[in-house]
């Protein structure tokens, strides 16, 4: 059985990728052929190289897989992306934006953020790395361009949906999306992790926002679920 890509039916610039021996992963067009970013591999079909996602290194993915209906981004898309880490995610993000679109990284560890410019930033024009503090919108403002179609937010913070709508109140579109990667053990360890993904979407609900799902994500990432939100017309 030899290696095959194909477009992912239902979201733009995503790629279902199966393997040598059969085993099926998601994959994103390399923006900067010949070049990973955290030892993913590189895989060429008919002529195009290809990223394999690990959908264990990154919660996007893994949300993917297990079938989230919602992935508001694509060509073109600004991202304000919160809790950037070293790249991971964000470059695959890169890859689906492509050239005209913008993912800008906000991170709060100085060696993390390095990792993301060293490895990541200065290879992908379409990835601006700020080294800010996610609770404190106003302080990266005036980096940011316009409004973003999408603000995404993975951050290790006990008030993880109202950091995330901080944020989306200065900087989202009218209609924007926000996705929240909640980590339930930063919120709090006494509750049971859907007591605590349901607690933070109706943060959102408070906010403004429609929530359209909350996909947990054991066993990629145990205690983790994406919720994801539509700004509601005033």
């Amino acid at each position: 059985m030899g290696l095959r890509v194909k477009p992912h039916p239902v979201f733009k610039e995503i790629y279902n990728v199966v393997l040598e021996d059969g085993a099926k992963r998601l994959g994103t067009k390399n923006l900067t052929p010949g070049r990973n970013v955290y030892g993913e591999r590189l895989v060429k079909f008919k002529g195009v190289e290809y990223r394999v996602w690990d959908a264990f290194r990154s919660k996007l993915a893994g949300a993917i897989i297990k079938g989230l209906q919602t992935v508001p981004i694509e060509e073109g898309s600004k991202v304000l992306y919160l809790g950037a880490a070293s790249g991971t995610t964000p470059s695959h993000v890169s890859d689906i934006v492509g050239e005209t679109g913008q993912v800008y990284c906000v991170e709060f560890a100085q060696r993390s953020l390095r990792d993301l410019v060293n490895n990541v930033a200065q290879f992908r024009p379409n990835i601006t790395p700020m080294l800010e503090d996610a609770r404190m919108p106003e302080r990266y403002a005036m980096f940011i361009s316009g409004k973003v179609d999408l603000v995404y937010c993975d951050v290790a913070q006990p008030e993880q949906a109202k950091l995330l709508s901080d944020n989306a109140d200065v900087f989202l579109k009218q209609g924007g999306w926000v996705m929240l990667a909640c980590k339930s053990q930063s919120i709090d360890v006494t509750m049971s992790p859907q007591d605590v993904y349901k607690q933070e979407a109706q943060v959102l609900r408070k906010r403004g926002y429609d929530v359209k799902e909350i996909v947990e994500l054991d066993p990629y990432d145990i205690a983790h679920a994406m919720i994801v939100a539509q700004k509601a017309n005033p």
